[in-house]
Formats: structure tokens, sequence, C-alpha cells
């Protein structure tokens, strides 16, 4: 079966050319011109969004930080005409997988796309029926609340625990310490940055081993680096 790409740009021009490329690649595309009309075509069966920040109405930024609000984790790879990096920071920091400024390569979409859908297609293998992230010796265990390096289980505390499931469940994706603020502490809202940096060092120093699995982005936050392995 196809994986289904929905385009979201209010620049008709730019979906055509997006569609015909992806859908010679094989992809089944669905175009969108305004971040209302993709609320209406989103479906559940939808593996990437190709997100236009500058549209009339809602932006892409408000469109996917609407999203993540909700739940909803799509791949989102963001394609706008600003590419300063206070832009790509708030790309990243509303969830944003990938970003790429225009005007673009098609070559470079096509591929950012292949790339993006690889990572969540590998971390979905990895849990399916089993509630599991396996990645080399490191195994979380998100049904038992466990996690173990070489078979051999590893202490964390429920917010250690909170944060690594975020990190690895969307590997080689940078998140804010404002991201990590909302999902560990959805019910504190006094945390601060330097809580984020304190907990994040303390899980590094547990991985033992493989505190290279969890790297900082500076000026942009933290991500899971599977490729350590």
């Amino acid at each position: 079966m196809s994986q289904k790409i929905l385009i979201v740009d209010d620049e008709r021009d730019i979906c055509e050319i997006l569609e015909f490329n992806l859908a010679n690649e094989g992809y089944e595309v669905t175009c969108a011109y305004s971040a209302e009309e993709a609320l209406e075509k989103l479906t559940p069966s939808c593996s990437l969004m190709l997100l236009d920040v500058m549209m009339g109405g809602m932006s892409g930024y408000k469109l996917a930080e609407a999203l993540r609000r909700d739940g909803n984790q799509i791949p989102i790879v963001f394609l706008t005409a600003k590419d300063a990096e206070n832009d790509m920071l708030t790309g990243f920091s509303v969830g944003g997988d990938d970003y790429i400024a225009k005007p673009f390569s098609i070559k470079e979409v096509l591929a950012r796309v292949k790339a993006v859908l690889k990572r969540h297609k590998k971390v979905d293998s990895a849990d399916a029926g089993s509630g599991k992230l396996v990645f080399g010796n490191l195994t979380i265990d998100k049904s038992s609340k466990e996690v173990s390096i070489n078979a051999e289980k590893i202490t964390l505390t429920k917010t250690e625990f909170e944060i690594l499931v975020l990190l690895a469940e969307k590997p080689e994706r940078v998140f804010s310490r404002e991201n990590i603020i909302g999902q560990a502490w959805k019910d504190s809202p006094y945390i601060t940055e330097r809580t984020v940096d304190v907990h994040i060092a303390r899980l590094r120093k547990k991985l033992g081993s493989l505190p290279g699995l969890i790297s900082n982005r500076s000026g942009y936050g933290y991500l899971f680096n599977a490729s350590s392995l």
C-alpha cells in the first residue's frame, strides 16, 4: 500500500509540482490550499504532511501547534521562504520534523520526505504489538515502564522515563526544552528550562555506555541519536 502525503500550501503551482513528483515516486498525494482545508482532509491514514508556513488565515506553525496539542503525531516537514535561524527554531519548537527553505530542489524534497518516513517507520515497526522500542542493545518497554541495556535493567524516575520515550519515539527529531516541558511536566506550570537540562544530564549518566544517544542541538534542544548505535 502506497504512503499518503498531504501537501498544504496556498500556492497552487507549488502544490502541482510537488504532487506530480511525489506521485511519480509512488506516493498517494492530496493537496489542501489552507490550514483550515488541511484539517478537513487530514485522516489517520496520512503518513506525512508537507506544510507551508506563510498562508492566509491560520499559519503553518499554528496548524502544527494545534495538531501536536491534540496528540496528532503525523510527521511534518515545513516548506517556507523563511530560512532564518529563529524561524527554524520556531518550526522545531511547534513539533516539526524537518524544515526546507524555498526555493528548493525537488530532489531535496524527495530525499527529506523519504528520510522522515523511514525514521518513523523504524519506530512504528519496533513498537508494533509489543509496546517496545528497540535500538541495538537498548530496549524501552512502554508497557512495563522498564528500560534495559544488554538485558540489564536500569532504574529511571517517572520523568526520566517519559523524556526518554518522548525522544526515542521520534529519532533524530529535535525537541525544544519547551516541547519536553509540555510533555513531561504537563501539570507543573513552573518548570524552567534548566530543569530539563538537569534531567537530561541524569538520564545520560544512567544510560552509562550510551550517553551519546541523547544529543544536544545547540540553540534548538535535544534529540535521540539512533545513528550513534
